[in-house]
């Protein structure tokens, strides 16, 4: 990975040093802009192998500038979208977009490393169905949400459904095996414990006994 170069947008100077030197001491070579002005001129002349995008931004936001990215054909590298104010709309929309991932900040070390890590080895796959909507033309598509989620939900009634259906896949994937979920969402077991009961989510003895038989 010594070889690969990340793009660090952000207007806070102190997320942008941090990540800088985060990311140095792994091997990375890393560039950094404080706003999309500084980002789309450093795109024009190069592509680095990662960007690292902050949503809020005071000139022109993440969201807005990525959308400028795919409209001129300059996506072509993977994008890790981050906030400190994240919602599941903006999440959504950012991937359907074409963002590979999202971070809410302040970002964990071990799981900005996973990440960045996991973006780069997939490399960037042009998404199937980009929204870019032409004001004057109204044949543009608009994309349906993702399968399972329902935008017409208050916030905090769509965070829990999006939360619920998320650790319902791993737990299919994972077999009901709850120290291989923990592992894989990156959290201590006893919190993965209270977010189940909190969803309403039940992986008990018996389902993880039938599970490994």
């Amino acid at each position: 990975m010594a070889s690969k170069e990340i793009l660090v947008v952000d207007d806070e100077i102190g997320i942008r040093e941090l990540l800088s030197e985060i990311l140095y001491d792994e091997g990375y070579r890393v560039h950094v802009a404080e706003n999309a002005a500084e980002a789309r001129q450093f795109r024009t002349q190069r592509q680095p192998d990662l960007v690292l995008l902050d949503i809020w931004m005071p000139d022109t936001d993440g969201v807005s500038l990525l959308k400028e990215w795919v409209a001129q054909g300059l996506l072509t590298m993977p994008v890790i979208m981050m906030s400190g104010h994240g919602t599941i709309e903006t999440a959504v929309e950012a991937t359907r977009i074409g963002a590979v991932d999202f971070l809410e900040k302040p970002v964990a070390l071990q799981k900005l490393l996973n990440t960045v890590s996991k973006a780069i080895k997939q490399g960037f796959e042009r998404p199937v169905a980009p929204v870019l909507a032409d004001q004057k033309n109204e044949e543009a598509m608009v994309s349906p949400p993702p399968a399972g989620l329902r935008f017409d939900l208050p916030l905090r009634e769509a965070r829990e459904e999006f939360e619920r259906l998320y650790f319902e896949h791993h737990i299919r994937e994972e077999h009901g095996n709850v120290t291989r979920i923990a592992e894989k969402v990156e959290l201590e077991r006893t919190h993965l414990h209270r977010k189940f009961k909190q969803l309403g989510i039940r992986v008990g003895k018996k389902d993880v006994e039938d599970n490994c038989q």
